[in-house]
């Protein structure tokens, strides 16, 4: 009985799990990435709005996956800008520390961490060229110093426009000092 039960109740929670994601596109700014959707009856942010946002990212990209914290922050930005505030009053930190801090590598070192066979070549850091997009468009990556050492990063191991602070908790507190917000997701 409490099989059959069981049963039942999953088989009302499953349509109740469904998402309808078709509504999520990705752009204006970041084409490849940053899904977001339209919300009806909201009408457009002010043009004149500004943000000076920080992400925290500690969580590690799945294995061939790109960063999902990374990739919020290029949704924050995807998101107000096609709902009309002006790119230039977007200002985004990624603070990142520790295992995430892997995610920041460059090709090189990041092939020389993958374990592979053989006749394999190693793939390249799946992070990567969003990394590099998302700087092109001002985005700044922090590196937690304290969790690039104890992982073994070295500057030169660190895809080209990364910046490292002596910890997160610095890179956290001289942004609020400038008036940066810590996102809470």
């Amino acid at each position: 009985m409490r099989i059959v039960i069981g049963a039942a109740c999953l088989a009302f929670a499953v349509p109740a799990l469904a998402q309808d994601l078709s509504a999520f596109k990705t752009g204006p700014v970041f084409e490849d990435f940053g899904p977001h959707a339209p919300v009806d009856g909201l009408g457009e942010a002010p043009a004149d709005a500004e943000f000076a946002h920080s992400f925290d990212v500690a969580d590690p990209a799945k294995e061939g996956e790109r960063n999902r914290g990374f990739e919020s922050a290029a949704r924050f930005i995807n998101m107000h800008v096609a709902s009309g505030v002006d790119e230039d009053n977007i200002r985004i930190a990624v603070v990142v520390h520790g295992r995430a801090s892997l995610d920041l590598l460059g090709n090189v070192a990041w092939a020389a961490r993958q374990p592979i066979g053989e006749d394999e070549e190693a793939p390249d850091n799946p992070s990567g060229a969003m990394i590099r997009a998302m700087l092109d468009q001002g985005v700044r990556f922090i590196l937690c110093g304290q969790s690039g050492t104890a992982h073994g990063i070295a500057a030169d191991d660190l895809i080209p426009g990364v910046e490292t602070a002596l910890s997160a908790m610095t890179a956290h507190a001289l942004l609020q000092q400038r008036g940066y917000t810590v996102n809470p997701f």
